[in-house]
């Protein structure tokens, strides 16, 4: 008998909390998720930031929101917290294959226990 008010008093702990769930990717959620998981953010909202998405390529931060039409810094303001913008797995593909990021120093390398011949001039070779 016990066992009723135990199992009870633990439902609440099932239920979901608002304000607990994990932030939005605004660079890969659909209309729908982000009208659900953003205040200020309806439908119509939703969609014009789905839009910009496609037509301006990924966003770089919470405050390019602001770029959308209908998005104020008030919305971005409500939503910081709740926000990521992770890039898609393609565009952080198609941005390393690019010729821009070839040209970039790639990592230093771990130092080398043997030493380095220093370089001889040009006339010597």
């Amino acid at each position: 008998m016990k066992l009723i008010p135990c199992l009870l008093a633990s439902l609440p702990l099932l239920l979901p909390v608002p304000g607990l769930a994990d932030p939005v990717n605004i660079n890969t959620a659909d209309a729908a998720t982000l009208a659900r998981e953003l205040k200020g953010v309806g439908e119509a909202r939703a969609r014009a930031i789905v839009e910009h998405r496609s037509q301006h390529g990924p966003f770089r931060s919470a405050d390019e929101l602001v770029l959308v039409r209908g998005i104020g810094q008030k919305v971005v303001d409500q939503n910081r917290a709740n926000i990521r913008v992770d890039r898609p797995a393609k565009a952080a593909a198609a941005a390393a294959s690019t010729p821009a990021a070839a040209a970039r120093p790639a990592a230093a390398a771990a130092p080398s226990s043997r030493p380095v011949a220093p370089a001889r001039p040009a006339a010597a070779r």
